[in-house]
């Protein structure tokens, strides 16, 4: 996830050295980011959870063992898993899904970085599968909190929907504009809502304060056993108290690890479990409490200020959600899971400030479409946990790579490690399976159709590349024949974009060919994703000169960075390499991609490809060019 105040603070380097007024400023402005998606869970987890349960949930040991599974999921899957382990495991001290996939890439030997890669495809498809369904249950659950308002009629209920699509197309609508402005509420005010769940169970704690027996986990286990196999199913419901967890790891570049570990076991984690408690307190006190447990919770007189501030929270976990999704993309795209796209700064001053207008689009519509499909958030949470449960073991399959290669840990502690959080995740995903009918199915087929799209884009690319390399003359073997053959000279610098720097590029052949021209200085240019996050500037440019006529230039972007190749030339400065940009014309190659039945890809599958490289954005925007500089060159072919 992308943090929508955009001040990335690397976890080695942001708080090492921080005073303490830094540290805790950090800390605070995580709690907005990372847990605005696990703070809005106690809307509805209780809930969804007793509603499962033998006998509708009102008895004793459904409270109480619904309140220990909740407790020992927050324990085990977030502290344990995500805070003590998966925290370690930072690439140049960013985290997330395709962060993991990169460094396990760079760690472990090369037979294995294609199954690495498809766990890292797996890992974002799912991502993007909850980043849909994430706004819609959050804003949904807050908004329904209208039906019990003091002093709201009974038609009431008729608003619910429009005023959360009304709420959520507001939110997409002004992403264009950028939310630095708004950003930094965002951790005070989930700070407080954090404040408010604690105040609010401590409140109703003392209705029955047996319930401090639900700590023990006997309590849970006795409750499955009870259930039988009912029990697993309420498991996917307990699963909706943890959702979000995977943020932690996300979002670990932008605040540092200790800020957000500080977070979660300070404020975060006793907040979420007092007012879990104060649930099953009010339920086991008031067993009918078990219909909308959150919102009977609320007394009269500040249920609007809760209500607003619950809502508020809402809107700020799906703003979490929407930036991790375009931060998300932009990583996608710089490691070749996507065609280019528009990716637009908000901030020219704050790094994680971008606007992705393709990926908001279908978010928003995404979005409306779940709502009025499943028109609830009780609905709506059958939808939600697979694609969260899925990530999260794509999450633990990765890590088994970083603790056998990275750590230098002998085979059997790596399958031990990932295998003891393996069961955790296969556990829930088995119970998340049984709600496929009632909505399960959906982030399953959004997951599916990203992973088909991402695989058609590299698998495509990667064809293209090797069949242009086939058919195109070595670099240095053109610059040998162009010395027997000298053509005309133009004054000037020309640079051609490739992404084969060893071979001569499409467009200087066909400016060779057509034009008979070579220009006094020509670079070859290549743009190269690193396997980390970030790269210096002392590391951006590297110039490999092959003789006086041609220099070849290696430009290195981290997979979290945007390309901007003239601020990159500008560095070339400092090696020697001098030219004017504005009397530098660029020459880019523009591929004409036909089907063919003789290629390495089935025929929907280049029909699929082709779309997507007719839809890519336009390298002289994507690469920051001045248009007027640039010359495009096309050629056809086939894949």
């Amino acid at each position: 996830m992308a943090d929508p105040a955009g001040a990335p603070v690397s976890g080695a380097e942001g708080t090492h050295h921080a005073p303490k007024e830094k540290f805790w400023a950090l800390a605070v402005g995580s709690v907005g980011v990372v847990f605005g998606d696990i703070g809005t869970s106690p809307l509805y987890a209780m809930r969804e959870a007793l509603a499962h349960s033998k006998g509708g949930g009102g008895g004793e040991l459904a409270v109480l063992g619904v309140v220990s599974l909740i407790t020992w999921a927050l324990i085990l899957v977030v502290t344990v898993k995500y805070v003590v382990f998966l925290m370690r495991a930072d690439n140049k001290g960013e985290g997330g899904t395709l962060a993991l996939m990169a460094l396990a890439q760079r760690v472990s030997p090369g037979q294995r970085s294609a199954i690495i890669f498809g766990l890292g495809m797996l890992g974002a498809a799912l991502f993007y599968a909850d980043g849909i369904i994430t706004p819609a249950v959050s804003v949904m659950g807050a908004v329904e909190g209208l039906r019990d308002a003091p002093g709201v009629p009974k038609e009431a209920a008729d608003w619910v929907l429009p005023i959360a699509a009304g709420i959520l197309i507001s939110l997409f609508l002004i992403q264009s504009r950028g939310t630095a402005s708004m950003a930094r509420f965002f951790g005070p005010i989930t700070a407080v809502w954090f404040l408010v769940l604690a105040g609010l169970g401590l409140h109703h704690i003392a209705d029955d304060p047996s319930v401090f027996r639900a700590l023990s986990p006997w309590f849970g286990v006795t409750f499955l056993i009870d259930n039988g196999f009912l029990g697993f199913v309420i498991l996917g419901s307990v699963f909706l108290a943890v959702t979000g967890a995977e943020a932690l790891y996300a979002d670990m570049g932008h605040f540092g690890k200790k800020p957000i570990q500080a977070a979660w076991l300070v404020l975060v984690l006793p907040c979420l479990l007092l007012n879990y408690l104060g649930q099953g307190a009010l339920v086991l006190a008031h067993p009918e409490a078990r219909i909308n447990p959150f919102f009977e919770m609320i007394p009269q007189e500040v249920y609007w200020p809760v209500l607003l501030l619950g809502t508020m929270a809402a809107v700020i976990a799906s703003q979490a959600v929407i930036t991790g999704a375009f931060s998300m993309t932009q990583q996608a795209v710089q490691l070749g899971l996507f065609p280019r796209i528009d990716i637009r700064r908000t901030s020219e001053t704050q790094a994680g400030q971008i606007f992705v207008p393709s990926v908001n689009n279908l978010l928003l519509v995404g979005v409306l479409l779940l709502l009025f499909m499943f028109r609830s958030s009780t609905n709506l949470a059958a939808a939600y946990g697979i694609a969260v449960t899925g990530a999260m073991f794509v999450d633990t399959l990765l890590f088994f790579y970083i603790v056998r290669y990275m750590w230098k840990r002998p085979v059997w502690q790596a399958a031990l490690a990932s295998a003891s959080f393996g069961a955790l995740d296969i556990v829930f995903i088995s119970s998340n399976l049984l709600k496929i009918p009632q909505g399960a199915w959906l982030p399953l087929v959004l997951g599916a159709a990203l992973v088909i799209v991402m695989w058609t884009w590299n698998r495509g690319a990667k064809i293209l590349t090797d069949k242009t390399r086939r058919d195109s003359v070595p670099l240095l073997e053109l610059v040998e024949i162009l010395k027997a053959r000298a053509p005309h000279r133009a004054p000037g610098t020309a640079i051609f974009l490739t992404s084969d720097p060893d071979t001569a590029p499409v467009a200087l052949m066909h400016n060779l060919k057509h034009n008979k021209v070579l220009h006094e200085k020509n670079i070859i240019l290549s743009v190269s994703t690193a396997e980390t996050p970030r790269v210096s500037d002392d590391l951006r440019v590297r110039i490999e000169p092959i003789n006086d006529d041609f220099k070849r230039v290696i430009i290195n972007y981290g997979f979290m960075e945007s390309p901007n190749i003239p601020k990159a030339l500008g560095l070339c400065r400092k090696q020697g390499l001098k030219f004017d940009i504005m009397a530098t014309s660029f020459f880019l190659g523009r591929r004409s991609v036909v089907p063919s039945a003789q290629s390495g890809m089935p025929l929907w599958q280049d029909k699929v490809f082709i779309f997507l490289m007719k839809n890519a954005a336009n390298p002289t925007d994507f690469y920051k060019i001045p248009p007027g500089r640039v010359v495009e060159m096309g050629t056809q072919v086939t894949v």
